[in-house]
């Protein structure tokens, strides 16, 4: 089915519209956040004469960020009205448009990832847990990645019976208007409130520092939490076991002990061993 097909059916989130909603607060300031979180994730200075292939773009802001340390860029998305998100932060902000291509694909299409080649850098963050087969979409992008090259991901963090219960929130956001505006009328607050008083316990401003962190949009990404549609998780140490087996050796992480993301930056290392999903 296509994406449009996932969302009528209640199967999917509408990620796209989200992200175009997000391009409205789209800064200069932003996008050097977003640049400088890819530097500390990558553990590098710069991408020049790197080849960088953004799985998932979403809004593009991480192809932008990318296109701004040097990289040629190859951006895809399996949503096409993040698709023309992404066609639309390039045009407002990149000079060079012809060394960022941007295509309409999914990350469970062999002969469309193949038809790519190969890249010095692959990232996806916070993407392949939504393909509805994420280990299927992790061999893929991982074959993606030339020798010596980096992979890096985010994944939601397997939190047992609390990503369960996560699971059916978004499965009701998705299911109809109903169920969107009771989950939406039911969490926001709830989020806001906490996130209010977190300020004051810390002395603070959370929502600033949530901006800080990749430069994103703490509202935009309690919507995209809420409905997140189709939705897996993994536990930190089977996602490295995963890669080990296929070559890759991991060089930077960070590991939330919560509901969120784990982040991976693995070095390919030698050639994938073949083995079947867990």
């Amino acid at each position: 089915m296509t994406a449009l097909e996932e969302i009528e059916r209640g199967e999917r989130f509408e990620f796209g519209r989200n992200w175009s909603s997000f391009l409205r607060t789209l800064d200069e300031s932003r996008i050097e956040i977003a640049r400088g979180s890819l530097q500390t994730l990558l553990q590098v200075a710069d991408l020049k004469g790197k080849s960088f292939l953004d799985v998932g773009s979403g809004s593009g802001l991480f192809s932008l960020a990318a296109r701004r340390l040097g990289a040629r860029v190859c951006s895809f998305d399996f949503d096409p009205a993040s698709v023309r998100c992404t066609m639309e932060l390039r045009t407002r902000f990149d000079a060079s448009p012809g060394e960022w291509t941007i295509q309409q694909g999914s990350a469970l299409s062999e002969d469309f990832l193949s038809s790519l080649g190969l890249f010095d850098v692959v990232y996806s963050w916070g993407v392949l847990h939504h393909t509805g087969e994420m280990w299927q979409a992790l061999d893929s992008v991982a074959k993606r990645v030339r020798p010596g090259g980096k992979l890096a991901i985010a994944l939601y963090n397997d939190q047992g019976w609390r990503s369960r219960m996560w699971h059916r929130v978004k499965q009701t956001y998705c299911g109809s208007f109903l169920g969107r505006m009771t989950v939406l009328l039911l969490f926001i607050p709830w989020f806001f409130l906490r996130t209010v008083l977190i300020s004051l316990l810390r002395g603070r401003n959370e929502f600033a520092a949530y901006r800080r962190n990749r430069g994103m949009s703490i509202a935009h990404d309690w919507i995209d939490w809420l409905g997140g549609l189709p939705f897996e998780v993994a536990r930190f140490e089977d996602v490295c076991e995963f890669f080990a087996s296929r070559g890759f050796h991991l060089i930077n992480s960070k590991r939330t002990r919560r509901l969120g993301c784990n982040e991976f930056c693995f070095e390919r290392s030698g050639e994938p061993e073949q083995k079947r999903f867990p």
